[in-house]
């Protein structure tokens, strides 16, 4: 008896209808990230949801398509980037180039621990037509945020806020093309390279 109410009123075993819900969910995105980086499959909500060990009803129970499901996985990726950048330089102490080095390191460190990541919000992401506009909004928004951060790290020194938010633009265009470039194997560089690259540019791009 015990049990059938609990079933009734959502709670199965401890967790309720929400919590199962959003768990899930999680596992649609997870399988999405590993199967649209798997250059051997094809992205469908079929693929995804034999990955994730979900009927289809389980997808529209979270997503309405599944563009929406990437756009999530972008949206996910684009927000660890953010954070994990974050969280480095503010670890790394006052210095204006060590937090730099650091914002940028644990971006690369990202890449490094899990390639799949880069390589679908940056460069497959381009091939989906309903993406392309969110993969222009993240980057031109982590622009942003650099042309914030920078400011506050190096000073403003007489640039003007549009100057700043020009060479955000620049930086993370160019951080794009370089992680394209590294990701599909067109330039041979070690990470630590990549990281004194990137570093010089952006410190270069505000002084």
């Amino acid at each position: 008896m015990v049990s059938t109410m609990a079933v009734q009123s959502g709670v199965y075993r401890g967790v309720s209808a929400v919590e199962r819900a959003a768990a899930r969910r999680v596992r649609l995105v997870d399988a999405a990230l590993a199967v649209w980086a798997d250059p051997d499959t094809r992205t469908t909500m079929t693929a995804v949801c034999a990955e994730a060990g979900l009927s289809e009803r389980y997808f529209y129970e979270s997503f309405s398509g599944l563009d929406a499901l990437l756009e999530a996985v972008m949206n996910e990726i684009a927000a660890e980037i953010e954070e994990t950048s974050r969280h480095a330089a503010e670890q790394a102490g006052e210095e204006p180039e060590a937090r730099v080095r650091a914002s940028i390191g644990a971006f690369v460190g990202l890449l490094i621990e899990d390639p799949r990541k880069g390589r679908v919000a940056i460069v497959e992401s381009v091939a989906v037509p309903k993406l392309r506009q969110r993969r222009t909004d993240l980057l031109r928004h982590l622009a942003h945020q650099a042309a914030i951060e920078t400011r506050e790290w190096l000073g403003s020194s007489g640039r003007s806020e549009n100057e700043d938010e020009t060479a955000g633009l620049l930086f993370i265009g160019g951080m794009a093309e370089l992680v394209t470039a590294w990701l599909d194997g067109t330039l041979t560089a070690t990470a630590d390279e990549i990281v004194d690259a990137a570093s010089r540019a952006l410190l270069g791009l505000y002084r």
